[in-house]
């Protein structure tokens, strides 16, 4: 699976007029236009590789001639050390386009890397992990592509996707029953409802009002367990809230079928990768 350039492309593109503007000094000033150069991603770290696409994509778009010679491909298992790949390409818009491509490359390896230890975590139980919406603005798909590569799934991308009712949305409609009710009358065939619980009361009403998908928000894990228990699979059930990996897995032991996590793509730590020009012989 690969991302479209057509997202791609503008993401890039923004970031550049951001950090280039209209010239690099530092560069433009000693170096000829014609002047090429060799770059290895080195990984400093061990982890999942993720974006490795978006970050080439960035020296294409400011220098057409640019090559590539690729060692690893998205979410594959990387260690310390290892050469990911190498562009050549001429030597200012290496040097323009290095940081765009690394910020790209290190936030969605990142994300990925945290992912998959998410994955592992709970390897052997009925959970599977997703992201929310919680993500950075501009950079969702980045984003959710990059749980994709670390073996997670994908929530919904945006409001059109599917129906979630959260607590603002329950309290400002009159309750569960007539939301879930009103919904089912005027949204198509193909939507899902999602309804967001804070108690057993609300989870046994959003059972009774025929939720496709009960997420139980921030409770604790014998009151989780017990609802997974009271749905007893007449929908899915999703843990959200406060779930780290320290204690994912205690969340999965519960039973239930999703796990939502913001911090894969709302505090994620950036995966170390250094980008270094290959030296001529003298």
């Amino acid at each position: 699976m690969k991302l479209p350039f057509y997202h791609i492309d503008d993401i890039i593109k923004t970031a550049l007029k951001e950090d280039v503007n209209y010239l690099d000094i530092s560069s433009c000033f000693i170096l000829d236009e014609t002047h090429r150069s060799t770059a290895r991603y080195i990984a400093r770290a061990d982890g999942i590789l993720c974006g490795l696409d978006a970050a080439l994509r960035v020296f294409t778009l400011l220098d057409g001639t640019s090559a590539f010679e690729t060692f690893f491909q998205d979410g594959d298992e990387i260690k310390k050390g290892d050469i990911i790949a190498r562009v050549s390409c001429k030597t200012t818009a290496l040097l323009q386009g290095e940081r765009t491509s690394l910020n790209l490359l290190q936030h969605m390896s990142g994300v990925a890397t945290m992912t998959n230890a998410a994955m592992h975590a709970v390897a052997g139980t009925n959970a599977s992990v997703a992201e929310t919406r919680k993500t950075l603005p501009g950079l969702r798909v980045l984003q959710k592509y990059a749980v994709l590569c670390g073996g997670g799934k994908n929530h919904r991308f945006n409001l059109s996707d599917a129906a979630m009712l959260k607590d603002n949305h329950i309290d400002a409609g009159g309750g569960i029953t007539k939301a879930v009710t009103l919904l089912r009358e005027k949204a198509g065939h193909t939507v899902k409802i999602e309804v967001e619980t804070r108690n057993l009361d609300e989870v046994r009403e959003a059972l009774q009002a025929g939720a496709d998908i009960i997420m139980l928000d921030n409770m604790g894990i014998a009151e989780m367990a017990e609802a997974v228990s009271m749905v007893n699979g007449r929908a899915l059930t999703e843990a959200s809230g406060d779930v780290t990996l320290d204690n994912i897995r205690e969340v999965a032991g519960t039973g239930v079928d999703i796990i939502s996590m913001g911090a894969l793509t709302h505090s994620v730590k950036a995966f170390n990768v250094s980008l270094k020009i290959e030296k001529e012989p003298t």
